[in-house]
């Protein structure tokens, strides 16, 4: 696609809902959520019409530079629909609005309900330390992107008593990004599963791959996650699992203080950003297995 048209898509407005047609012949209005069942075209692709029957949700209404309106949908028996959700390929399938037809609405209320996940992802740093602003970053990255229901970004910046509370709100998992200096490359990434009865990142990382702990302390700023995973037990039970995403600084800004990443850790953002959303996706779906 080159630039004018994505100029031409840029210009065009978003769809919120489309009509289509029933197997009665009436005409329905479906928006993003809705379950739809696929009846692919004859002669389409070999790969759609081997879902024709099957069961989806709409992840999306999406128009092209010429006008014409598609349904973004993953099927809702896919073991990795939370994948299509997250736009990842092999999840994520496109049908003409002609190709699919309403769910009945007894049908729809038949289908057993599925307990939604709630899991916090946590920012956390001071964009004025230099790379203590890592987690701010990544969670300011991550609100760009769409989540399944139940999946809450947020940026907590250096404000501890909020981040607290959050943490007894009673969420599945909690994923805490923030700058680790645990003595490795500046931009080396953790993965670190906290012990809640005595919360220590100082513990071996759960990503294999990432450099040997060295055994420092995570003190860099006013608040960090022991502090605040000490302080939300003090006031309640934290429940579900608890991970660290840490980013290993080049810098903390110094006596003075620095606006911006270093290179290093500016690097490692796009990495966070997929590792995040990876846990999340592993989450779901290990729910349903």
């Amino acid at each position: 696609m080159n630039e004018w048209e994505w100029q031409l898509l840029e210009e065009v407005s978003p769809v919120e809902s489309v009509t289509i047609s029933s197997v009665d012949g009436k005409c329905d209005e479906v928006k993003k959520g809705d379950l739809v069942r696929l009846r692919p075209r004859q002669g389409g692709d070999i790969f759609d019409l081997a879902l024709a029957g099957q069961i989806a949700i709409i992840e999306s209404i999406e128009q092209d530079y010429e006008g014409k309106v598609h349904l973004a949908v993953v099927l809702d028996e896919d073991p990795g629909k939370d994948l299509g959700v997250l736009r990842q390929p092999g999840h994520r399938f496109f049908f003409a609005p002609e190709e699919v037809e309403p769910i009945d609405p007894q049908e729809a209320a038949a289908r057993p309900q599925v307990q939604l996940q709630k899991i916090l992802i946590a920012g956390i740093g001071n964009i004025f330390l230099g790379d203590d602003g890592f987690g701010v970053e990544v969670a300011r990255r991550l609100s760009e992107s769409e989540f399944p229901e139940g999946v809450r970004v947020q940026d907590f910046g250096i404000r501890g008593y909020d981040l607290a509370y959050a943490l007894l709100d009673g969420y599945d998992l909690t994923i805490l990004v923030d700058a680790a200096p645990r003595g490795s490359a500046p931009g080396t990434l953790y993965v670190i599963e906290p012990d809640l009865n005595q919360p220590d990142l100082n513990q071996p990382d759960l990503n294999q791959e990432t450099a040997e702990p060295q055994g420092v302390a995570l003190d860099a700023h006013a608040m960090n996650p022991v502090s605040v995973l000490q302080l939300a037990k003090s006031m309640g039970p934290i429940e579900g699992k608890v991970l660290l995403v840490g980013c290993e600084p080049a810098t903390l800004g110094g006596d003075e203080g620095q606006m911006g990443l270093s290179e290093a850790v500016a690097a490692a953002v796009d990495q966070a950003v997929v590792l995040v959303k990876r846990l999340v996706a592993d989450r779901l779906n290990s729910e349903k297995g």
